[in-house]
């Protein structure tokens, strides 16, 4: 979970109210979680403080306390962090929870975006409510398994070597043994059901008999796995960029390796559209095996010291997300190629693909949602005939992304089980797809369209973005729109998608060096992060 990209867009920070500190003592890890758990219990109401930012003059910030084991909610507790933009209209319609996706990633800026997006007399009735799931940013605890296990240079993520291999496994290994080592008391409770258990202990805190909840990415996980657990509290549920439910998680990285591929060679084929700006041809192929040359130089010697063939890999992988980035990643590629100017790429990998904090965070939060989630293979052989079996697919991503969730061989808690997220119990939700999303692939918003009985799925024809709406598409957000405003949701004549958008036309190239991508999608994407 990597959100470099705020550099370019100036998204704020929030500074959250006090936290309270966590009891000593620790539960002992449990078996899988049970399908429906007891109820959350009655909290008492956060004590809201102002949190203001430029951006987000009104943002509110405060702590929760939930319990570790929710199984056991008079042990260990620790605290969540919430922030909120109160509502201001007199018809009220409930807190408005939203995520970020990841897992790993903060909401509590995301609050101040959506309620600021929104049309205002729609944002006036919500109190839209942010949150950093446990184990995340100002939460308590925050995980921080391995600093600088992302620091440069890594080994080259493509293992043609066996000397190669097992500095990638050591490195991996190493990870998920720090995080046994720091968090064994915890490590067992992060998880999307245990997540999902404290959304509930949120409503009850506020409240607020039912729930509205409009999740991104991994978010959108989440909130199909509070509506499984809690149907009767959900009163409108939006879900944007859609998880896959059948292949949690294994699967879900492989399809990602031939998408995040696909969105690869679309970004080749814009540059090539842009020879003009670019100078490296105006065939796609050409223009692809002059990135795979600049990635083969960078395994020999890295550009400034810092980005190698894994580091160029993080760089570019954002541009899958989010096409916004992509004349900047341009820029960066043609300085290299056509000048051996290595300046723009130390930039681009600066900005986009270099560790911080609170990436550190977000990577240790991730390993540990998705690692106790489910199964994941624990012989490495498997994982190394997978990936190289698709590496010829998908040379893209899928050693980058095999090594990035390898700690998951090693992962030092047992593992759950998917929750089957089909309901037939729900209100209509609403659910948003791009047809050529990388990160979670359109087929997997369709099986999610299945499985929830009475969901409309609203499709960007053509769109290749990772979160879409409040991204500047008027048509998607005319949907959104109108589903908080009263529930409306379209109806289709019996295809796969209840109502279909155009996607955006593609950005242009640079028009000067100091150009700014401080636009609604930026803002938001650099919200979102990478990787979730």
């Amino acid at each position: 979970m990597r959100q470099r990209a705020a550099v370019l867009c100036g998204a704020a920070v929030i500074a959250a109210g006090t936290v309270t500190a966590v009891p000593a003592g620790a539960s002992a890890p449990r078996p899988a979680h049970p399908a429906h758990p007891a109820s959350a219990a009655p909290a008492a109401g956060p004590h809201w403080e102002k949190c203001a930012t430029e951006d987000y003059p009104t943002l509110q910030c405060a702590t929760l306390e939930v319990p570790l084991d929710h199984a056991r909610p008079r042990g260990r507790q620790i605290t969540l962090a919430l922030s909120r933009v109160p509502h201001t209209a007199e018809t009220y319609q409930g807190p408005l929870l939203v995520n970020p996706g990841g897992p790993g990633g903060s909401g509590l800026t995301l609050a101040g975006f959506v309620a600021s997006s929104l049309p205002a007399k729609v944002a006036a009735q919500y109190d839209v409510i942010g949150f950093d799931p446990r184990g995340v940013g100002r939460s308590t605890p925050a995980l921080d398994c391995l600093p600088g296990h992302f620091d440069p240079v890594r080994p080259d993520s493509l293992p043609d070597t066996p000397d190669v291999e097992q500095a990638n496994l050591a490195r991996a290994k190493a990870f998920a043994d720090a995080c046994g080592e720091k968090y064994a008391d915890v490590l067992p409770y992060i998880d999307t059901v245990d997540a999902a258990r404290d959304v509930d202990a949120i409503r009850a805190a506020l409240g607020s008999e039912k729930l509205n909840y409009f999740g991104y990415s991994y978010g959108t996980y989440l909130g199909a796995v509070y509506a499984k657990l809690y149907p009767q509290r959900v009163r409108r549920l939006v879900l944007d960029s859609v998880v896959g439910p059948d292949d949690v998680w294994y699967e879900a990285n492989l399809n990602q390796d031939l998408a995040f591929n696909d969105r690869h060679r679309a970004f080749m084929a814009w540059i090539a559209e842009h020879d003009a700006a670019y100078g490296l041809g105006t065939d796609p192929e050409r223009v692809e095996a002059a990135w795979y040359a600049m990635r083969a130089a960078l395994a020999k010697r890295p550009a400034g010291g810092k980005v190698g063939a894994s580091e160029l890999e993080d760089t570019y992988m954002p541009g899958g997300y989010y096409n916004g980035y992509w004349p900047y990643l341009a820029e960066a590629f043609a300085a290299y190629a056509n000048d051996e100017d290595t300046g723009p790429l130390v930039e681009a990998y600066e900005n986009f693909g270099a560790p911080d904090a609170s990436g550190d965070n977000g990577y240790s939060v991730y390993t540990a949602v998705q690692c106790r989630d489910a199964a994941w293979p624990r012989d490495w052989d498997q994982w190394r005939d997978d990936s190289w079996d698709l590496y010829p697919k998908a040379p893209f991503m899928v050693w980058n992304n095999a090594w990035y969730n390898a700690p998951c061989a090693f992962w030092p808690t047992g593992s759950g089980q998917p929750v089957d997220v089909a309901n037939g119990d729900l209100p209509p939700v609403l659910m948003f797809q791009a047809t050529g999303d990388a990160a979670t692939p359109y087929e997997g918003g369709v099986s999610a369209h299945r499985l929830l009985r009475d969901s409309a799925l609203v499709v960007e024809e053509g769109g290749g973005n990772h979160g879409i709406t409040l991204s500047g598409n008027d048509c998607l957000d005319e949907h959104l729109a109108a589903y908080l405003t009263d529930g409306t949701v379209p109806r289709g004549g019996g295809g796969e998608a209840d109502a279909v958008c155009p996607a955006l036309p593609d950005p242009k190239p640079l028009e000067s060096k100091a150009a700014s991508t401080s636009s609604r999608g930026s803002t938001l994407h650099a919200l979102l992060g990478f990787r979730g």
